[in-house]
């Protein structure tokens, strides 16, 4: 039995339990179906072993050793992946520029942090994705035992993880990947190839590209390791289980026909829209992030006509360039309204 049937299920027990609403009293209206949804490690329900069952659905969609379902966001999975792989004094590669659970990660781990540096495409204004050959020598000079890599980056730029899963191995570093902006990539081949299969451990944010609900998210694990003792010690042991639910509904979805034809129709408009764009110029890996910059403009100048003239909110935005986020939930009457950039 799957989380989303139990949640249909109609329960006949009388539940003298926890959660105190019991689905009865709602206290913001406006979500009364998720308070009727709201259950806990109850008997009548068992929803651990359908939570089990999912991620062991999941596993197999994803052709892992094993998926969790994370309802703290992609930060959890960093987190469980670090406390996971690292004791006290272990060594680990982290980007100098990373986002902040990296580093807290790693503090929390009681790890040495080696800090490495990217380079910046001066042109765009965005990191460029880590150099291999300068990242087997930090690995050779510090041995480290692990070294997370941002792929995609924000804006979409993608490193070769299975080059640098290889040189790990050489190395015998643990691979972590923060995938966070990538949940799309299992799903088209259209899209940059995801890291799943090489790295030891990748994490996805659902909420970001896949269209789950802030902040669902997953992760991977690929190698001898379990990371649900370090899962255990850092998540709720009250966890929402309509939020888990939707997880699942998203694996679902995004492994569906349905699904994955939704994928290629985003790609296959954005690539319509970057075409007749003729005044912009585009960049990148991933055409689901769309970045943009126009001669004459700075990246700020770009935003604020985008938001003030156009009602067009970007997700991120430098000196030089603005990146536009797409995902599921980006409709085609959201991109139409991108053909009246034309007027830039």
């Amino acid at each position: 039995m799957s989380l989303i049937s139990i949640l249909k299920k109609k329960n006949r027990k009388y539940l003298f339990t926890t959660p105190s609403h019991n689905g009865n009293l709602c206290i913001m209206h406006k979500f009364y179906q998720w308070y009727r949804n709201d259950i806990s490690e109850v008997d009548a329900y068992n929803p651990q072993e359908a939570l089990s069952q999912a991620e062991e659905k999941a596993s197999q969609i994803y052709n892992t050793k094993s998926t969790h379902f994370l309802t703290n966001g992609s930060t959890s999975g960093i987190i469980a992946s670090v406390l996971t792989c690292c004791k006290k004094g272990d060594k680990i590669l982290i980007w100098k520029n990373s986002h902040k659970c990296h580093r807290n990660a790693s503090i929390l781990a009681g790890t040495e942090i080696i800090e490495y540096e990217l380079e910046l495409n001066k042109a765009w204004g965005v990191y460029k994705p880590i150099n291999t050959k300068a990242l087997e020598l930090l690995l050779k000079e510090n041995m480290p035992k692990a070294v997370i890599i941002t792929s995609p980056s924000y804006e979409g730029l993608v490193s070769d993880i299975k080059s640098i899963s290889e040189l790990c191995k050489k190395y015998n570093t643990y691979l972590i990947v923060d995938e966070a902006h990538g949940a799309l990539y299992p799903f088209s081949d259209n899209l940059p190839q995801s890291a799943i299969p090489y790295a030891d451990f990748t994490v996805q944010s659902l909420h970001k590209t896949a269209g789950g609900i802030n902040p669902t998210a997953l992760l991977h694990c690929n190698c001898e390791l379990s990371p649900i003792e370090a899962l255990n010690m850092i998540n709720t042991t009250s966890p929402s289980y309509p939020m888990l639910a939707t997880i699942e509904a998203n694996i679902n979805y995004l492994n569906s026909s349905n699904g994955r034809k939704k994928i290629e129709r985003l790609i296959n408009n954005i690539k319509l829209i970057k075409s007749e764009l003729k005044n912009l110029e585009f960049f990148g890996d991933d055409v689901t992030k769309i970045n943009i910059k126009k001669e004459g403009l700075s990246g700020y100048e770009l935003s604020d006509i985008l938001f003030n003239k156009f009602n067009i909110e970007d997700e991120r935005t430098n000196e030089k360039s603005t990146m536009l986020l797409t995902g599921l939930g980006t409709t085609s009457r959201m991109l139409a309204k991108l053909f009246k950039l034309k007027k830039l």
